[in-house]
């Protein structure tokens, strides 16, 4: 008797984080554009909000230019996987927005991303409107107090993918096997 009531459990168990999931994903999928509206500067201090991640296919990587490795890293490797995908990519737009306001500024972020890439475009403003707009989009940042007085920050290494509608596309993960990358940017640019 026992036994029945413990595989009973495990299939209501297994039922729930089924319909969780599939809420989950559903949610994600639905069409509807992805994070929330916000109001931030680009890398030429001029205004840029939600719009821009509309009428076309987006790249997003959320990082800071303190960041040893990663945040470089992703940035070259994206740049490098957009001019691969030549004039099948050329209307896919990228985004790199700092977790860092603090310290990237419009001047500092358009040095460093000028550094990588034309094609990447840099996002910053006011840390509070930046957080929240992290958040809205799923990004998990923290500020990292070091021994020196200094700080670091942590945060997700993913770049996000958006449609042309804003909704959610998928993610390429950091050091993901270039040809899957290359792949998951196709398919976007097909999409659009």
């Amino acid at each position: 008797m026992m036994r029945y009531i413990l595989i009973g459990i495990l299939v209501v168990m297994a039922a729930s984080v089924g319909a969780l999931t599939y809420q989950w994903y559903d949610a994600r999928n639905s069409g509807d554009a992805y994070g929330a509206p916000f109001e931030l500067v680009d890398q030429n201090g001029e205004p840029i909000t939600e719009a821009a991640f509309r009428g076309h296919p987006t790249a997003l990587f959320f990082g800071f230019t303190h960041c040893p490795e990663v945040c470089p890293t992703t940035l070259f490797e994206l740049d490098g996987w957009l001019k691969q995908l030549g004039n099948d990519g050329e209307n896919i737009q990228a985004y790199f927005i700092s977790i860092d306001p603090e310290r990237d500024t419009p001047e500092v972020l358009g040095n460093y991303v000028s550094n990588v890439s034309d094609r990447i475009k840099g996002i910053t403003g006011e840390p509070d409107k930046v957080a929240a707009m992290a958040k809205s989009f799923g990004i998990y940042a923290r500020k990292v107090e070091l021994e020196d007085g200094d700080y670091t920050m942590d945060h997700t290494a993913s770049v996000l993918l958006l449609d042309k509608d804003g909704a959610f596309a998928g993610t390429i993960a950091y050091e993901e096997n270039p040809e899957t990358a290359l792949a998951k940017l196709k398919r976007l640019a097909d999409g659009a």
